[in-house]
């Protein structure tokens, strides 16, 4: 059985986690708490050199980087899973342009450091600009973003429009605390 090392905190994780969840992929889930650094312990590293979730371990074949394992689960489950969640190969670019907010400029935040307003005004702009983009450019008044149909790249845009609330509650609760 397949083996999935996830933190569902990542996005990627939870890209891979859903998407496997959805089309009744049999897996099974190996938790690495990311913020307690599990993912820079030895035993991790014997699967992944540069300490990253997801992985994915298939019997004695190993790989990591969430949109490679979403494409070798389209072709070792071919025979069930539709090709419209994989309708071509430039799919990465689709994918990774869909939000262009950095959670770096927000991690300060969830570190509990003290982010200038300046820094904060930024990133909620550039979030605000990310939402309008996925909606202008990539639905433009479409249910999908590749076509009529669910694919990859929406699973990926829902996970990073799921990150939005989560890490302005945490905004919330920093700045009221």
């Amino acid at each position: 059985m397949i083996e999935l090392y996830l933190d569902l905190i990542s996005p990627p994780c939870r890209a891979v986690f859903l998407f496997a969840k959805a089309l009744g992929i049999p897996f099974e889930f190996k938790y690495v708490d990311l913020i307690a650094g599990q993912q820079y312990s030895s035993e991790f590293g014997k699967l992944n050199i540069v300490a990253k979730i997801p992985v994915m371990k298939d019997g004695g074949f190993t790989l990591s980087e969430s949109t490679a394992i979403l494409k070798y689960l389209v072709q070792k489950y071919s025979g069930s899973v539709a090709d419209h969640w994989f309708p071509h190969a430039n799919l990465r670019g689709h994918c990774q342009k869909v939000f262009l907010l950095r959670v770096r400029t927000l991690f300060p935040v969830i570190m509990g450091l003290e982010v200038p307003e300046v820094t904060m005004d930024a990133a909620l702009e550039n979030m605000k600009q990310s939402l309008n983009l996925l909606e202008e450019k990539f639905l433009q008044n479409k249910q999908f973003i590749l076509g009529d149909k669910i694919s990859v790249a929406d699973v990926v845009a829902v996970v990073e429009i799921m990150q939005v609330p989560q890490l302005l509650s945490l905004l919330l609760f920093v700045f009221l605390d």
